[in-house]
């Protein structure tokens, strides 16, 4: 499928959005970003990823072949929320009060999963403004498979090696992950066959300075972690490319159940976020690995909500929401589109809403019309 350029997406396309009404007041309110909460977000989850990763170490040094896959599996399943969830809220600059921090926080964790917060930068900008709107987001392309084949499954609960990118940005094997990395060090992104690498090469034409900001970014990924390697076979310490090279792509398997969620199986060109996006409830922790974007649509509808506050601003517009589903209940529901979606490509599940749910649409403040964050670089502020 040919797509017009982005330059022009920008000037004719323009999604009158529903969002759902709040006092200005709680707006802001819920707006305010904190240090301490960021803190507590973000320094929990990196000091969780420093404990399960001294247990790799520990367990390996000793011989302790059982409780080191253990512990690498629960390295794995801590570190694999990394890679577009906590970069993506990061990414946002909504996390800390402090930008500085927001950002270090930021470039931080995608050192370690192997991320680009430049080219998501300008990918989820575009999410945001034009949501499942394919001429001007193609971040997650529908329709998309919620796979459970058992190789597929075998390397979720394992090391994500094979995987490849298709209809989601950023998401494959760590092998497909450095091949990657690698042509963008060079400035290429690969076949644009692959409806990844086709969203990649529009935005490295739309946005010119965040490609090469990009390349640079590719390139210290490689001297990074080329370093681990080189510092483990000098040492001898095979067990710190485990612990810090790969383990984003190591059990995947919670990252995936909870992510896949967020858009699969529904509705695309509608302005209505309550039908594009699903929210879910989780456990307690399972909602602090996953940043809160359990609260998905609430996410989508005012972006610039830090994601500590999600919870609250369910609660505060939660007459006008869809039921949030459970995660096996989401599962049940993608499954079930997916069988609809072999013989008719163009179903989409049409969530529900409440009796009392508003459908016409409100005018906001120009605030919450407009706020991501700080997510927009320089070329699409």
């Amino acid at each position: 499928m040919a797509f017009q350029a982005l330059s022009d997406v920008r000037e004719n396309l323009n999604p009158q959005w529903y969002r759902s009404r709040m006092p200005p007041a709680r707006f802001r309110e819920l707006s305010k970003r904190d240090d301490r909460k960021g803190w507590l977000q973000a320094g929990g989850h990196f000091g969780l990823f420093c404990l399960t990763g001294l247990a790799v170490y520990l367990t390996w040094s000793q011989g302790l072949w059982f409780a080191f896959f253990l512990a690498l599996f629960a390295h794995g399943t801590v570190a694999s929320f990394f890679r577009g969830t906590a970069v993506h809220e990061l990414g946002h600059g909504t996390v800390f009060k402090t930008k500085w921090l927001n950002d270090a926080i930021l470039y931080l964790f995608s050192l370690i999963s192997w991320w680009s917060p430049f080219d998501y930068a300008a990918s989820h900008t575009y999410h945001h403004r034009y949501t499942l709107h394919p001429e001007g987001d193609r971040e997650v392309l529908l329709p998309v498979h919620p796979n459970v084949g058992r190789t597929f499954l075998l390397q979720i609960f394992t090391i994500n090696l094979l995987t490849q990118p298709g209809r989601t940005f950023g998401k494959g094997g760590i092998l497909s992950t450095i091949r990657q990395t690698a042509l963008e060090a060079t400035g290429r992104t690969g076949s644009t066959d692959i409806p990844a690498n086709e969203w990649l090469e529009a935005l490295h034409k739309d946005q010119p300075d965040q490609h090469r900001k990009s390349i640079l970014w590719s390139r210290i990924l490689l001297a990074f972690h080329g370093a681990v390697l080189v510092v483990a076979a000098v040492t001898g310490l095979w067990v710190l490319p485990l612990i810090i090279t790969i383990p984003s792509y190591t059990a995947n398997w919670l990252s995936y159940f909870v992510g896949l969620t967020q858009h699969c199986g529904l509705m695309e060109s509608t302005t209505d976020f309550r039908k594009s996006t699903r929210s879910i409830r989780l456990p307690k922790f399972v909602e602090f690995l996953y940043w809160h974007m359990n609260w998905h649509t609430e996410h989508h509808m005012y972006a610039g909500v830090p994601c500590y506050n999600l919870p609250m601003l369910a609660d505060e517009i939660k007459a006008d929401m869809p039921e949030p589903r459970t995660l096996r209940g989401a599962w049940r529901e993608m499954l079930d589109t997916w069988e609809r979606q072999k013989a008719d490509p163009d179903y989409a599940f049409d969530t529900p809403l409440p009796a009392a749910a508003i459908t016409e649409r409100r005018q906001p403040s120009e605030a919450a019309e407009t706020s991501i964050g700080d997510l927009a670089p320089k070329g699409l502020k």
